[in-house]
């Protein structure tokens, strides 16, 4: 991912968090040339000094053969916002858009003992909905062996960690304050968020 230095996330927590914020992400690989994708929910964490991607696809799905020994890239990203040319000093200037965005490159192993399976559907569940572990785990345990032949766990452990926060960084203070203010006034959750991110950089000297 093309990043300037003026766009780097300020360190590997910072894009960890983020990862985690918006874990819903686009899993991509490629075969003979042709990129194949999936979204999937993440669970990220940190063990031994490494990131890992846990997720599971529906077994059906081709890609879940396609990931064995195999790099693989995920992509986070989420809260984006259209910047009209409006907030500029200069008429000159065109209109963009600010984002953010993690690309975590790794490889990925399939988790096939079924324990590690049950563990990782009771860390997803956890994770997304806690409330629901009760009534996951009263099921019947014929049923949810049913529905775990039908998904393929699997982890990725990131070697590759490339994070961009696009926020106007390389705009004036006013012209910053300016988008912060127009995105704020936005009834876009997303543009909002975009504002909040703005407002959290140092300020601009």
């Amino acid at each position: 991912m093309y990043i300037p230095s003026f766009n780097k996330f300020d360190n590997e927590q910072e894009a960890i968090s983020f990862m985690q914020r918006y874990s819903f992400a686009t899993i991509v690989t490629a075969v003979d040339d042709v990129p194949v994708a999936t979204h999937l929910p993440f669970i990220v964490e940190q063990r031994g000094g490494k990131i890992i991607l846990l997720s599971h696809f529906a077994k059906a799905n081709p890609q879940a053969a396609q990931i064995v020994g195999k790099s693989v890239l995920v992509i986070f990203t989420e809260p984006h916002a259209y910047i009209s040319p409006s907030n500029y000093e200069r008429e000159t200037d065109v209109p963009t858009w600010n984002y953010l965005a993690v690309h975590a490159y790794g490889k990925a192993v399939l988790l096939d003992e079924v324990q590690k399976t049950v563990e990782l559907l009771a860390h997803t569940i956890s994770t997304f909905e806690a409330d629901y572990l009760h009534q996951w785990n009263s099921l019947p345990d014929e049923y949810k062996q049913k529905m775990m032949k039908g998904i393929v766990a699997f982890e990725i452990t990131v070697d590759d960690l490339q994070a961009k926060k696009k926020l106007s960084q390389n705009r004036s203070a006013i012209e910053q304050k300016n988008i912060i203010n127009t995105l704020n006034k936005s009834q876009e959750t997303t543009e909002n968020e975009i504002a909040k991110y703005m407002s959290d950089l140092k300020p601009k000297q």
